[in-house]
C-alpha cells in the first residue's frame, strides 16, 4: 500500500516521464490499431514494427545522435516505405498480402540488424542503448522523449477524431465509400501513415518485437464488449492506457522487471479475460447461449414429434410413452428425459402413469412448429424452385428461428395454404 501511494504521488520526475509516456503510447496506439484491426490488417503492425529498425539506424548514422525526433523521422520513412512496397507487391504481382508482409518484414529487419551491428562496432560512444529499440526500454524515457511522444499522441488522436467517420466507412466497406465519392486511396494512405507513426513512437517503450501487440491487442479485446465502433475505440484507448499505467507501476515496484513486456502482458491478460467473460461475444456467454439454443431446439423438436404422433392417431392429446416417441424420431434417451422434465416444468406437457401428453399450451407450441416447418417447405418449393424432396433439412433448421412477423408474411405471401409440398395439412 505504501508503494502504491509513493507511485501515484508522482514525486519522482522519472516516474512521471515513464508513466505518462507509457500511457500516451499505449492509448494512442490502441486508437489507431482499432481501424487496422477492423480492416483485417493485423499483420501490418508487425511488418511496420520490424521495418522501422533500419530507419532508426540510418537516422542515427546521419545525425550522430539519439535525438528521439530524428529517430522517429527515420523510423517513419522506412516503416511507411515498407507498407508502400507491400501494397505494390500485392497489387502488381501474384504474391498474396501475407506472403508480401513476411517477405518485407524479414528483409527490412535483416537490414536493420546489419546496420545496428555496424553501429555497435563503429566505436561511436553515443550508440549506447540503441539496441534497446529491439525489446524496448520504457524506464529510460526522459522529459525530452515525453514532449515528442505527447505531440505525436495528440496528432494521432486529433486526426482520428477528425476523420473518424471516413476511417470507419473504409474499414467496413471501401467500395461503398468510393461510390459516395470519398477519397478511399487518400484515406488508406492516411491510415497507413497513422499506423506507422503509432508504431515508431511506441517501439522505444516495448520494442519492435512486441509493438504489434500494443497496436492490435487492445482493439481485439474491446471488440468483444461492443458492436459500436466509437465505443470500441474508446474502450481500446482505456485498456491501452490502463496497461501502460500498470506496466509502469510493476517496473516501479520491481525495478528488475522491464516496463514494455509487462505492458504487453497486462493488455494480453485483459484481452484473455475479455475473450472469456465479455457478454454476448465472450466464450462463456456464447457457450451458454449455444447450450440454451440446443435445449430450445430439442424441446421444440420433441413437441413437434408429439404433434406428428397425434396426427397419425387423430388424437393430439393422447399420452405417449418414451418408446413411442423414440420410434417416431430418434432422440438420445438422456437428452429426451431431460427435455421431458424441462417441458413439464414449463407447463407444456404432463405425466400420467409413466406416459407424457400435451397441455393446451404444449399443443399450441407444437402445432406452431409444425406449421412453420411446412410453410417454409412450401416457400422453398414454390418460390425458390427447390425439389420437394430436398426442402426438409432446411426447414428443420429455419423453423426454430422464424419470428411472428416473418410467419405472418409467409402466410400472406403463400395465401394461407392448406397443404405443404408433401400434401400434409398445414395447421392453423
Amino acid at each position: 500500500m505504501e508503494t502504491l501511494q509513493e507511485f501515484f504521488s508522482f514525486s519522482d520526475p522519472s516516474i512521471i516521464a515513464v508513466t505518462v509516456g507509457a500511457v500516451l503510447l499505449s492509448a494512442s496506439s490502441a486508437v489507431v490499431g482499432t481501424f487496422t484491426f477492423l480492416k483485417k490488417k493485423a499483420l501490418v503492425g508487425d511488418a511496420v514494427a520490424h521495418s522501422v529498425l533500419p530507419g532508426i539506424c540510418l537516422a542515427f548514422i546521419l545525425s550522430g545522435t539519439k535525438n528521439p525526433l530524428w529517430l522517429i523521422i527515420g523510423a517513419f520513412v522506412t516503416g511507411w516505405l515498407s507498407l508502400v512496397i507491400i501494397d505494390n507487391i500485392t497489387l502488381k504481382t501474384k504474391i498474396k498480402e501475407d506472403t508480401a508482409i513476411a517477405l518485407i518484414l524479414s528483409v527490412f529487419f535483416g537490414i536493420g540488424i546489419l546496420l545496428l551491428t555496424h553501429i555497435q562496432h563503429s566505436g561511436n560512444a553515443a550508440q549506447t542503448g540503441l539496441d534497446s529499440f529491439l525489446f524496448g526500454k520504457a524506464a529510460a524515457l526522459v522529459g525530452q522523449d515525453l514532449q515528442v511522444f505527447g505531440i505525436v499522441a495528440i496528432v494521432l488522436l486529433v486526426t482520428v477524431a477528425l476523420f473518424f467517420k471516413e476511417l470507419k466507412l473504409i474499414a467496413f466497406d471501401a467500395s461503398y465509400a468510393k461510390a459516395l465519392g470519398l477519397p478511399v486511396k487518400g484515406m488508406d494512405l492516411l491510415l497507413t501513415s497513422l499506423t506507422v507513426l503509432a508504431v515508431v513512437t511506441g517501439i522505444q517503450a516495448v520494442g519492435v518485437v512486441l509493438m504489434a501487440a500494443m497496436l492490435i491487442t487492445p482493439a481485439a479485446a474491446a471488440r468483444f464488449w461492443t458492436n459500436d465502433v466509437r465505443i470500441m475505440t474508446i474502450l481500446a484507448a482505456i485498456m491501452g492506457g490502463v496497461s501502460g499505467l500498470s506496466g509502469a507501476y510493476v517496473s516501479y515496484v520491481a525495478p528488475a522487471m522491464p516496463t514494455g513486456p509487462w505492458i504487453v502482458m497486462i493488455i494480453s491478460a485483459i484481452a484473455l479475460t475479455s475473450f472469456f467473460i465479455a457478454p454476448k461475444r465472450g466464450i462463456i456467454s456464447r457457450g451458454v447461449q449455444q447450450r440454451r439454443l440446443q435445449r430450445m431446439i430439442m424441446d421444440e423438436n420433441l413437441l413437434k414429434e408429439l404433434y406428428h404422433l397425434g396426427e397419425k392417431d387423430a388424437d393430439i392429446y393422447k399420452a405417449r410413452s418414451i418408446e413411442e416417441i423414440v420410434e417416431e424420431r430418434f432422440f438420445p434417451k438422456d437428452r429426451l428425459r431431460s427435455s421431458l422434465r424441462r417441458l413439464r416444468r414449463e407447463g407444456f406437457i404432463t405425466k400420467e402413469n409413466g406416459h407424457w401428453r400435451y397441455t393446451e399450451a404444449g399443443r399450441q407450441k407444437g402445432q406452431r412448429v409444425v406449421k412453420l416447418h411446412r410453410l417454409w417447405e412450401l416457400y422453398l418449393s414454390k418460390y425458390m424452385k427447390i425439389d420437394p424432396d430436398h426442402v426438409h433439412e432446411d426447414a428443420e433448421t429455419i423453423e426454430h428461428i422464424i419470428t411472428p412477423e416473418l410467419e405472418k408474411r409467409l402466410e400472406k405471401m403463400l395465401e394461407y395454404p392448406e397443404v405443404d409440398p408433401h400434401e400434409e395439412k398445414i395447421p392453423y
